[in-house]
Parts: structure tokens; sequence; C-alpha cells
């Protein structure tokens, strides 16, 4: 059965206008002491791994959360999407130096409102033009967060040349080629069954390409020399929001759906709440284990890990000790 979709903060309940966080509290699968030669087994197994966690609410102020140092600047691109806004919002009430890049800036103040050019800033670009990234535009960027993406199938979004190949191919390649080689992290938000495009049912996906230029962008990121995490998402659940201000935003909820799983190996199939994948991007940009590894991410109804960085550590670094 479909769960309710209830617009309050991802980490926060619905049943009352005050910010209150949902904090999800892992029972003890893994052992937090790892050895070394486990740490390695990423390179050979990567078997699917799956870790749900439990739920107990707390307060705002009591939030477990490490990403929320000023001398740090995000960019993010694609900061108006379904996973994007969120990540955006999110960073916001974190107190993080946001950078968006936009095609249409006017976008940010309709859904994140006038913020100080101290805490947002916000640049006009289009990542699928070369000739609109100049390297100015990145100086001083610490971390990246690329959510840019289009549909699989023909539709209105693909109105102004907005197809797979511009966006998730050329798109992804004219970004990083203009990046900064000092940067700590990128992170690159794609799909699962980029690896399976010939085969069923990803083949179906895949009939005008979307699967194959993710791939390529995957690739090109891999082969830049940058500190990179690559996320792919199943199948998009919860919103997207792009109707919504900051404060609907900062209300939403992954409804049911919080218990998270995480593989690797592009074994995982199913679905994902944009919520979950969003702070899956936050929790991996200072995670160090995390730099140079794809994850495949899914939720399910159940409790899951919220922005507790510690449950977040137990989630990656069981998928890549399997």
């Amino acid at each position: 059965m479909a769960s309710k979709l209830t617009l309050t903060n991802p980490f926060q309940t619905h049943k009352t206008p005050t910010f209150q966080t949902q904090f999800l509290q892992t029972n003890h699968v893994l052992s937090s002491s790892l050895s070394v030669n486990q740490r390695k087994l990423v390179g050979s197994k990567r078997k699917l791994y799956i870790c749900r966690n439990s739920l107990k609410q707390e307060t705002v102020e009591n939030q477990n959360t490490s990403f929320t140092s000023s001398n740090k600047l995000v960019l993010v691109t694609g900061g108006t999407g379904g996973v994007g806004q969120l990540v955006v919002a999110s960073l916001l009430n974190r107190d993080v130096k946001l950078r968006l890049l936009l095609r249409d800036p006017q976008k940010a103040t309709t859904l994140f409102g006038e913020q100080d050019d101290e805490k947002l800033q916000v640049i006009k670009g289009d990542t699928r033009n070369s000739q609109d990234l100049d390297p100015s535009m990145f100086e001083g960027v610490t971390h990246v967060i690329c959510c840019t993406g289009t549909t699989a199938f023909p539709s209105k979004r693909w109105d102004g040349d907005n197809t797979p190949e511009r966006v998730d191919w050329e798109g992804v390649r004219n970004l990083v080629s203009v990046l900064p080689r000092s940067l700590s992290r990128l992170i690159l938000v794609s799909s699962v069954g980029v690896t399976k495009s010939n085969e069923l049912p990803w083949s179906i996906m895949n009939l005008f390409g979307v699967l194959k230029y993710k791939k390529m962008g995957e690739d090109f990121v891999i082969n830049s020399g940058l500190p990179y995490t690559i996320i792919r998402p199943g199948r998009l659940t919860d919103g997207p929001y792009t109707s919504y201000d900051l404060n609907t935003l900062l209300k939403a909820t992954a409804g049911e759906r919080r218990a998270v799983l995480i593989g690797q190996g592009d074994k995982l199939v199913g679905e994902v709440s944009r919520l979950v994948v969003a702070e899956a991007c936050i929790q991996a940009l200072e995670i160090d284990f995390t730099e140079g590894q794809i994850y495949e991410i899914n939720s399910v109804p159940g409790d899951g890990p919220g922005s507790d960085t510690e449950k977040w550590k137990e989630l990656f670094k069981g998928a890549q000790l399997q």
C-alpha cells in the first residue's frame, strides 16, 4: 500500500508546527571496530548489504550531524530539482554556505526565499553549455553535489534540449572539466541499473539512452582525478516538491520509507525516497571512506538513520565489507 505523503521536515514530524527531528537509531547489526583487512574487501566482494534502523524522535538541538562547518562552501547543481532542492534546504538548515549554479536564478528565491549572500550565492549557468562555465564560478568551492537529471522518456522536461545525453553526459562532463583540483569531494547522483542497460527491465528504461548516458557521466567522474562518491538511487519516490518554498521543504518527510538499504555492485533493485537520497549525499561529503566508492541506495517502510552520521557510517561501511 502506498504511504501517504506528509510535507514535514525529512527529519521532523508533521504533528506540530515546531521544528522537531526524526532520529533513527540503529539496531546493533555491525561492529564499529573494523580491521584493515575487512576494509580492503570492497575491491573484491560487492554483495548487497542491508541494514535497517529503528526510529526515535528527538529535537533539533540534539541533531547528530557533523557537516556544519562554516569554512566549507558547497556547490549544488540541479538545486531546484526533486533531490537537489532537498539537499539545498537541508544544508541551509545546517548553516552550511552554499553556491547554486542555476539556469534560472529566480527559482532559488521562489524556493528558498531571500537569503544572505554569505549563506547562499546563486550564479546563472547551464552545465549543458561549456561556454557558460568559467573557472571563476567555482573559486572557493570545497565540495560539490551534482543532482542534475531529466526524465528517462520523452516529456515536457525534454523541452529546450533537456535530454539525457545533454544533461547526464554532456552536462556532467562540462561541469567536472572546470571544477578546481583542490576539491575535497564531488558527489554525483546517478541511477541503479547503469551497468545493466542491455538487460531487462533496465533495457526498457534505457530505450532513450538515460542509463547509457548516466554511466558515461559516472566514468568521466571516475577518470577525472577528483575525489568522488557516486550515489545510485532506485526509483525515486516522495516529491518532487518543486512548487513549494523553503519552509515547506523543511517539513517534508519520507513518509513510511525511512529504512535505508545500501549495496554495491549494481545489485540493488527497488525504490527510494528523495529525502533519503538527499541525506545520503550530504552524509557522504565528509565520511572519508566513501571517497572513490559507488553506492546503490533504496528505502523501504520502516525506520532509518535520519541525519545521524554514525548510523550512516555503519550503513556505508557495511556495504563495502560485503
